[in-house]
């Protein structure tokens, strides 16, 4: 099945903008039901800098799963503080059905290997659970959607990774059985440098079933090499998802188009 990775126009109804993105790539029917429940991991590493998912495309995400019976919206602790703490950047979508999780809390676990270590996972991670990464659109190489996947590990010793990161990133995604939907928020590209990155705006959203092919995409407007991304090469040597942009099936905005977006306003 060839992957299909939808680029659309990030509207001020974003709910909206997503609800097209996702009709584009065949819609997500087998993943809305009254059956299973949703994990949304964001990503946020420091809640003082803007550099995770807002709170209206996580909103679009919610509006997206509406017959499933519980949302989690899920991160874990880090040396910046614990995940209950960065959660509270969406507090606003909170609600019986939609609810904050720290993966660092939960009891009910799950032992896997990740990068020759044992780790004790969230039970919520697991199928028959939804899994959706959703991350920012940046120029940082070592990954977005994909690297998202760090913050499944409960510790805050995460650093530790770094060394052997590509291959601790997909032993998670094999781990937990795969991400089922990524969503890539594109109302700013970030880039430079860090402490010195930019935003620079560009109102995009990415999104697909597979991650793998959302990474490439999104590394290819952002002016990256896909195949000189570390995890999407350790993606390509599992045969994990589509990694070659020429085999995508980029439908709504043009590649070319979004990438002519991105570079002009980077450029002022």
């Amino acid at each position: 099945m060839v992957a299909k990775v939808a680029i659309v126009e990030l509207e001020k109804d974003a709910a909206q903008s997503l609800r097209h993105a996702l009709s584009l790539i065949g819609k997500i029917d087998d993943l809305n039901t009254s059956k299973e429940s949703v994990v949304i991991k964001v990503g946020v590493f420091d809640p003082k800098a803007d550099h995770h998912t807002s709170v209206d495309v996580v909103s679009a995400i919610l509006k997206s799963f509406n017959k499933a019976p519980q949302i989690y919206i899920a991160e874990s602790d880090n040396y910046k503080g614990t995940g209950s703490e960065r959660l509270q950047k969406w507090k606003t979508l909170f609600s019986e059905r939609v609810v904050p999780f720290n993966l660092s809390e939960d009891t009910d676990t799950r032992m896997v290997k990740i990068a020759d270590e044992k780790i004790a996972l969230s039970h919520i991670l697991f199928k028959p659970n939804v899994l959706v990464s959703t991350h920012i659109l940046r120029t940082y190489d070592q990954g977005s959607v994909l690297k998202n996947l760090l913050g499944v590990i409960p510790d805050r010793r995460k650093v530790r990774f770094h060394k052997k990161l590509a291959a601790t990133l997909m032993d998670a995604y094999e781990a937990v059985g795969g991400i089922d939907l990524a969503v890539l928020d594109g109302t700013h590209v970030t880039f430079g440098t860090a402490p010195k990155e930019k935003q620079a705006p560009v109102n995009l959203l990415i999104a697909g079933r597979d991650a793998v092919a959302v990474e490439t995409v999104g590394a290819t407007i952002v002016g990256l090499k896909p195949e000189k991304v570390p995890v999407i090469r350790e993606a390509m040597k599992r045969s994990i998802g589509e990694s070659n942009i020429d085999n995508i099936e980029v439908v709504g905005l043009s590649l070319e188009s979004a990438k002519e977006r991105v570079s002009r306003s980077m450029a002022k």
